[in-house]
């Protein structure tokens, strides 16, 4: 018997729940996941092996997003079972531009002129089928068919990779990846060794842009950053010294409220705007750092 703790709310409450728990919680006792839901929210599920001190979950579950949600989780009871698979079973597979992210039961019907990322992780935001992923996608496809392709990627907060692994099989370059969570690098360790992208992708873990590995690998060519707006506002000033000139940087993880807080961000470090794409209520922003002065864009 486990035991299985739940509360649904929107997109971006949900992140931040699942950040702290994640941070907080055993991982060998409890198990974390985000699972859309049909109304368009998402559920953080917690799955312990144990049966849980339930005041002590909602008091995390109350510092991370107020008393009201605190109240709202259920607690049941469930039979075993492998949560990981029984969450991807229902997901589709995602197109976005040339790639497409699916799991392992679909990967037979892939059409082999696409970009196929294999992906089984927990976290349905992991997994593509969210907005901010694909919008990352479709800009990174833009990105690619450019007449000068990046040769140095770095991808900050990976998750499970999906977008660094997109990267490496598109532009066949370096990519370095980083998350702050320790299950995120594992799972997207993972991802890369399923889509036989070691000798491209190297996964760190690492806080910002302060670790030491990302400092030795810059300048960059190109920055995928698909966190939230707070985050983004924080490392603009550091990933503008990282870029190299004429370099793009892909910001998401943002409301469309958002963008223009973002835009104003990177703007005052230099970076314009090239491309805004929208989807479900949900901004990617599309930056480029100026070019030397005398050379041509890439």
């Amino acid at each position: 018997m486990s035991y299985l703790a739940r509360l649904a709310t929107d997109a971006v409450t949900a992140q931040r729940i699942m950040n702290a728990l994640a941070e907080t919680l055993d991982t060998e006792q409890a198990a974390t996941a985000l699972v859309a839901e049909k109304d368009g929210r998402w559920a953080v599920e917690l799955t312990f092996a144990r049966e849980p001190d339930a005041a002590a979950v909602r008091d995390l579950v109350a510092q991370a997003a107020g008393k009201r949600l605190a109240d709202a989780l259920t607690f049941s009871t469930v039979q075993p079972r492998d949560w990981v698979k029984a969450s991807l079973a229902g997901l589709q597979p995602v197109s976005a531009g040339r790639f497409v992210v699916h799991g392992g039961h679909d990967r037979d019907t892939i059409a082999p002129n696409r970009i196929a990322i294999e992906v089984e992780a927990a976290l349905a935001f992991g997994t593509g089928h969210h907005a901010t992923t694909r919008g990352c996608l479709i800009a990174l496809d833009a990105v690619v068919k450019r007449r000068r392709k990046p040769r140095v990627t770095l991808d900050i907060g990976t998750g499970s990779g999906v977008l660094a692994i997109a990267a490496a099989m598109a532009l066949r370059s370096s990519v370095l990846a980083s998350d702050i969570d320790s299950t995120a690098v594992k799972a997207a360790r993972e991802n890369v060794r399923r889509n036989r992208a070691g000798p491209l992708i190297e996964v760190v873990r690492a806080s910002g842009l302060a670790a030491a590995r990302i400092r030795t690998r810059a300048p960059y060519d190109l920055v995928l950053a698909n966190i939230l707006l707070a985050p983004l506002k924080q490392l603009a000033a550091p990933m503008a010294r990282v870029l190299r000139p004429g370099a793009r940087v892909i910001l998401s993880g943002l409301l469309t409220s958002q963008a223009n807080a973002a835009l104003a961000a990177y703007g005052a470090q230099g970076l314009a705007l090239e491309r805004r794409i929208e989807l479900d209520g949900w901004a990617t922003l599309v930056m480029v750092r100026p070019p030397r002065r005398g050379l041509p864009a890439p």
